[in-house]
């Protein structure tokens, strides 16, 4: 059973919140996040990726990146944009996008809990990206980004939830990126609080839905804490992380796109005969409305390419989409072997569109886009259940968790 606490969160003052809160780190280049803090000094960006604020020319992981972020997070805290709340509690964060609402919990999570694998995951991460978290935290001495857990559903916690927005007023509601709307409450009644700490030891085990860099990093962060503290309780503050969890049958996976620049074999569509079937659509987008079914786009017109019975494995692993797009074409026929690292290959979040396919192939910047369809929350969960990793950027979640209205500060002495 999983470890899930009440904290004392450091959050945005109500009138900021819409200000402050930003898209995560990770779904922004350094780029697009100067562009957005330029005109806006409220902006998390200013923590979560500092090198907005320093010398263009200066590498992102270079150590005065992390100091800054210490620095911005402490004058935040100081100009008391960003507020402590005195007691421990928890949070329920709602995210409401084209008439879809999804609901979750905002806690601390046990690094225990991790390590033993009741907190389970379905992807590798990279060690640049690791090293850059943990940097980060381990200088903020602070999660400044929640991680996406999911569960089984439980209709106590669902009911626990539903009452208590249905009787009190959130702390934030507003509107923000991709006009999806964001509303928060902040649980402190202590019976509350206890009832769904209980409620939540029952659960079984929770799942990383997004960010498996940022729990290696605060893993890796907790660890450090308890070599060099070694006398403080298992209740200290370093050996937890921050978390929104939801419900899995809340929650929706979006398509995660490729595009290649890669040669294309003159008999191409003959390499894909043996273990698709192909039907040209012409100029029209093609979406792909089932599972082992993909789009395809090249030389400005769209294929729909579907996968034969003998071609789907029956393994957990190899009866992903994604999977078989590696297998049989990835790997076959651009011997592209490990799409993490290969700069022939880049990724696509389905919020963006089709038509971002055609422009980045349209452009000449790629030579080939296959629009995929996504895998259910049903095979993330036996993935992690079966302790299995789905191939890389298997999933794409939408809405994205806003950084900036939750902080957990480590309260490592200084």
């Amino acid at each position: 059973m999983v470890n899930v606490r009440p904290f004392q969160a450091v959050r945005p003052n109500e009138k900021l919140a819409d200000k402050i809160a930003s898209l995560p780190y990770d779904v922004l280049s350094s780029a697009e996040a100067r562009e957005l803090g330029k005109t806006n000094p409220y902006s998390f960006l200013h923590i979560d990726k500092a090198e907005i604020d320093l010398e263009e020319s200066l590498s992102p992981y270079d150590d005065l990146v992390y100091l800054k972020a210490k620095d911005n997070l402490r004058a935040f805290l100081e100009k008391e944009w960003l507020k402590k709340d005195v007691r421990a509690g928890f949070y329920i964060y709602e995210l409401q996008m084209n008439g879809r609402a999804q609901t979750g919990i905002v806690a601390s999570t046990a690094i225990d809990d991790y390590i033993s694998q009741k907190i389970k995951k379905h992807e590798f991460t990279r060690e640049e990206k690791e090293l850059d978290r943990i940097r980060h935290v381990d200088t903020c001495d602070a999660n400044t980004s929640p991680i996406f857990l999911t569960y089984r559903g439980k209709a106590e916690i669902n009911e626990l939830i539903a009452q208590f927005k249905a009787s009190h007023e959130p702390i934030y509601d507003f509107k923000s990126f991709h006009e999806v709307t964001h509303k928060v409450w902040h649980i402190d009644e202590n019976e509350l609080v206890t009832t769904l700490e209980s409620a939540f030891a029952s659960v079984p085990a929770l799942y990383i839905a997004d960010g498996h860099h940022r729990t290696e990093s605060a893993v890796k962060v907790g660890l450090k804490r308890r070599e060099v503290y070694p006398n403080e309780s298992n209740l200290a503050e370093f050996n937890f992380f921050l978390s929104v969890l939801f419900p899995a049958e809340e929650l929706e996976i979006l398509d995660y796109n490729r595009v290649l620049n890669v040669p294309i074999p003159s008999d191409f569509f003959e390499q894909l005969k043996p273990h698709f079937d192909i039907t040209e659509k012409g100029t029209t987008p093609f979406k792909p409305s089932k599972p082992k079914q993909m789009g395809l786009y090249l030389n400005g017109r769209w294929y729909a390419v579907d996968a034969k019975k003998e071609t789907i494995k029956g393994d957990v692993i190899g009866s992903l989409d994604v999977s078989i797009l590696q297998n049989e074409i990835l790997t076959k026929i651009f011997d592209i072997q490990d799409v993490r690292r290969d700069n022939r290959i880049d990724f696509v979040g389905g919020i963006r569109g089709l038509a971002e396919l055609e422009k980045r192939v349209d452009s000449g910047e790629f030579t080939i886009a296959f629009a995929m369809f996504p895998p259910t929350m049903d095979d993330l969960l036996s993935v992690a259940d079966a302790n299995e990793i789905m191939p890389p950027k298997s999933t794409w979640f939408e809405p994205k968790l806003l950084s900036g209205l939750f902080v957990h500060e480590l309260e490592s002495k200084a």
